[in-house]
């Protein structure tokens, strides 16, 4: 049975849009592409190889498989952790509107995508990682698919954009493994999904 993990980067208002490059993801008008660059770093950079470095195969959706495909299969440095991995190892594809796919050991997922994704988890061995992939999380939240979320929470407050927590998420209890802080200031948070949250009050007792 594998683990589904997420590793997302989240702006501090909760924002996922585009924060590699102000090309990634233009859709609403969003203007601020490129916001963890500025706070990339050596920590940031051994964080995200030691996740990474875990990976059995990756699950990604339409617009990050793209962004990857076009970048990552020019990486050809058998000594880089990222391509070796990416290039390598299996990748499963959720996209309604792509026929095939060109990145060596590539698989288009069916139509039913929670379906899928939980037959894949029942299939594989260790960890099957989601990078970005905003709207496929969000679908799989929905679900209660995704087992452990690495969120790394920039500085940074953009005001608009893609959430990943969008309105009408699931309301959804997580246990908190592992924090960090890298040099930049970027705070990474490991949870581990915990079932529905509870309630209480603060109300003195009559």
């Amino acid at each position: 049975m594998a683990k589904l993990t997420l590793t997302a980067f989240l702006s501090l208002d909760g924002v996922v849009q585009a924060p590699g490059g102000p090309g990634e993801d233009t859709s609403g008008g969003f203007e601020y592409g490129g916001w963890v660059v500025p706070y990339a770093d050596e920590d940031m950079g051994r964080i995200v190889v030691e996740w990474f470095g875990g990976a059995s195969a990756f699950l990604l959706g339409r617009r990050t498989y793209e962004i990857f495909a076009a970048y990552w299969p020019r990486v050809t440095d058998e000594q880089d952790p990222i391509a070796t991995r990416l290039n390598t190892l299996p990748k499963y594809v959720a996209s309604t509107t792509l026929d095939s796919l060109d990145w060596h050991n590539s698989t288009l997922l069916g139509t039913d995508v929670p379906q899928a994704v939980a037959k894949l988890k029942s299939e594989l061995d260790g960890e099957l990682q989601i990078h970005g992939s905003g709207a496929l999380a969000q679908s799989l939240m929905a679900h209660d698919l995704i087992d452990e979320f690495r969120l790394l929470v920039y500085p940074v407050v953009l005001g608009t954009g893609k959430r990943l927590f969008a309105d009408g998420a699931v309301p959804t209890a997580l246990r908190l493994l592992d924090s960090r802080t890298t040099g930049a200031g970027v705070a990474v948070h490991t949870y581990q999904l915990a079932g529905r949250p509870t309630y209480g009050s603060f109300d003195l007792p009559d």
